[in-house]
């Protein structure tokens, strides 16, 4: 059983609990699934409360792995909690193929590696880490099934009225960070086809927590009395701790050729509207500007619901927890999602 969900989140230490519990779901899938864990880019924003919810989920389950959790570790102090909870810990660059050799191999490895923000300036850089570095993980972990971070960006701007990019439809990137991203699938694609590496590929579309995601950048404008701009006009997107079970959960539906899964939460969310509810929860008129395209990057996630379980937390409830962090003055990321791009520069 999972814990009630509270009506506000008090501290960071309260909500790194609540986005790394397990749901019972998790439990029994890594019962099933023998062998360590490695977690590759372990210190971006899932991959640390991604990680604990390992540990947990197969402390409950009764089994006994590594986990191992690997980043180049800006922060020593990432590296020290996550050696608390259990998760041994590699500095490495994962683009210096001579470190990567040198990594343990592991049954079972989640990818979570990638540039995003920055990528307009520097393109090589972002083409080496989405697409290049996964042919030398997939080298590396020949025989491991792999979990793979992909994006929802990879479809491109769809109708609002079509509910939302399935797995079947045809990619349609816009940007060279989402064709970055279609590299990096295509590359698991061949590695799986060509090694027989049993691989999922989840397109995430905007994981948020309190400290960061759509509705932390949509709250901190309203806030701070800033415009916001109609023209991506809608949305998608998902509490992290969901995010974090339903990757987990994919290791049970890796396969050759790839499973692709969209990751989100269930809701299409209209912008104006979401911001006019986080108005009323901080007692703020929000201002705007432009108005709503017909096309937004939205995914519909019902393949991945049937195989791993829906969402827990709704989008109402994410709002009343973000609007209540803002205006208490929580702690932030500084990470804003520039989910409003509509040309693909990040």
């Amino acid at each position: 059983m999972t814990s009630p969900l509270p009506s506000r989140i008090e501290s960071v230490a309260q909500l790194e609990e609540l986005l790394s519990e397990p749901t019972p779901l998790v439990v029994e899938m890594l019962r099933k699934i023998p062998g360590d864990i490695l977690v590759l880019g372990v210190a971006g924003k899932m991959g640390p409360t991604l990680a604990r919810m390992a540990k947990r989920a197969s402390d409950a389950a009764g089994m006994k792995r590594r986990f191992i959790g690997v980043s180049r570790f800006s922060s020593a102090e990432e590296a020290a909690k996550l050696e608390m909870h259990g998760i041994e810990t590699i500095r490495c660059d994962l683009l210096d193929e001579g470190a990567l050799a040198r990594l343990p191999d592991a049954p079972n490895v989640i990818f979570m590696a990638g540039r995003k923000f920055g990528a307009t300036g520097n393109e090589s850089l972002t083409w080496a880490m989405n697409t290049h570095l996964p042919s030398l993980v997939c080298r590396k972990f020949r025989r491991s099934r792999i979990v793979a971070f992909s994006t929802g960006n990879v479809y491109g701007l769809v109708p609002v009225a079509g509910g939302g990019s399935r797995e079947s439809d045809v990619p349609n990137p816009v940007g060279e960070y989402a064709m970055s991203c279609l590299g990096r699938e295509r590359m698991f694609e061949h590695f799986s086809r060509t090694l027989g590496i049993p691989t999922a590929l989840i397109r995430l579309n905007y994981a948020s927590e309190p400290r960061y995601g759509v509705l932390v950048d949509l709250a901190q404008k309203i806030w701070h009395a800033e415009t916001v701009d109609l023209g991506m006009g809608w949305l998608n997107t998902i509490w992290q701790a969901d995010a974090n079970a339903m990757t987990l959960a994919a290791l049970s539906h890796t396969a050759t050729p790839p499973c692709l899964l969209n990751v989100t939460g269930p809701e299409l969310l209209n912008v104006r509207d979401v911001c006019v509810r986080l108005g009323k929860l901080m007692n703020k008129s929000p201002r705007f500007t432009g108005a709503e395209a017909p096309t937004a990057l939205l995914c519909n996630a019902q393949r991945a619901f049937d195989l791993l379980g829906k969402p827990r937390v709704t989008a109402e409830q994410l709002m009343v927890w973000v609007a209540d962090w803002v205006m208490r003055g929580g702690p932030l990321l500084g990470k804003p999602t520039h989910f409003e791009s509509r040309d693909g520069k990040f």
